[in-house]
């Protein structure tokens, strides 16, 4: 890298001479702004005109510009910090199970525990998930001697380039099965049936979801469970209509009952109440009964349940 500011401490000529390079590579790695190139020039890339502008830019945004393409290509090497050295993958993580419960608005509204059956991926268990068949381990990697990433070398117009990318042979974990799992086929896992516990709290809604964490596939070969998914569905019911804390219900009261007022009984979500009719109310008229709605999730606070008086019409009128 003859330009680089680390060969030319303090040379403002060598300095601008590496931000241009490192323009132009950004204009010839990306295919749109290659195509603006063709078409307008360098004009397409003044500041404002929506190009990279690195001729105004400090030498650390540049740095910081490139971070993800050097990290993940190996330019590392030539620009200081960069990605650094990626070594071995950690451990995988396996995938998330989703599942759906359907609930009925008691439960909802009281809170309650249900017991899933679900099938999923479990550590094998004559390997202990290692995919190795018992009495034999995993041997380093062939293609990449263990180091879980192979190396290579290229030349470009900034200089030598370095790419590191994770070994494919054995997806960067540095070792590989030689002797297989006979139960397993070296997967390092089993799918299996399992019951799980979960505890539903007050005041969930349809398209609400909790997270049981590593109660999900395990991936195999080492590493950690995903997690279990639980998404909430509200059953239909046949008297109460929810809405978000409210519930709404219709009762039917007579023709007298409405001229005169009364008191009725009202089945609400924690049982039956007394309701006051007033004198002369109309048919389809509202009643609020405070607190006797649904508890609104995670809060210490109930909605209302809202009663809608229908007066029945009377089929003979006496004289």
């Amino acid at each position: 890298m003859k330009y680089h500011p680390d060969k030319n401490p303090g040379d403002s000529a060598a300095e601008e001479k590496f931000k241009a390079a490192a323009e132009a590579y950004s204009i010839l790695s990306d295919d749109q702004k290659r195509a603006q190139y063709d078409q307008f020039g360098h004009a397409a890339f003044n500041q404002g005109g929506g190009g990279a502008g690195f001729h105004n830019m400090d030498l650390n945004d540049i740095f910081d510009h490139f971070g993800d393409i050097f990290s993940s290509s190996g330019f590392g090497s030539i620009f200081g910090s960069g990605g650094g050295r990626r070594g071995r993958s950690g451990p995988t993580r396996g995938s998330d199970l989703k599942i759906t419960i359907s609930l009925i608005l008691e439960e909802i509204f009281k809170g309650t525990d249900k017991t899933v059956k679900i099938k999923r991926f479990e550590p094998c268990g004559d390997c202990r998930g290692s995919g190795a068949a018992p009495g034999s381990n995993p041997v380093n990697c062939p293609s990449c001697q263990g180091s879980g990433e192979i190396r290579q070398v290229q030349q470009s117009f900034l200089g030598q380039v370095v790419n590191i990318q994770p070994c494919h042979h054995c997806k960067g974990r540095g070792q590989v099965i030689s002797s297989p799992c006979a139960k397993c086929n070296g997967g390092g896992k089993i799918k299996n049936a399992a019951t799980v516990n979960l505890e539903i709290p007050m005041g969930v809604s349809s398209g609400n979801y909790m997270t049981q964490p590593g109660e999900g596939n395990h991936p195999g070969e080492g590493g950690s469970p995903g997690d279990l998914i639980i998404y909430f569905e509200e059953k239909a019911h046949s008297l109460f209509e929810r809405e978000g804390s409210d519930i709404f219900l219709d009762c039917w009261i007579q023709y007298p009952q409405a001229v005169f007022g009364t008191t009725i009984q009202v089945p609400t979500l924690s049982g039956k109440v007394k309701l006051k009719i007033p004198a002369g109310i109309k048919s389809g008229q509202v009643l609020r009964l405070r607190g006797k709605g649904m508890q609104e999730l995670n809060r210490n606070h109930f909605g209302d349940q809202l009663v809608r008086v229908n007066i029945e019409t009377p089929k003979k009128v006496s004289k």
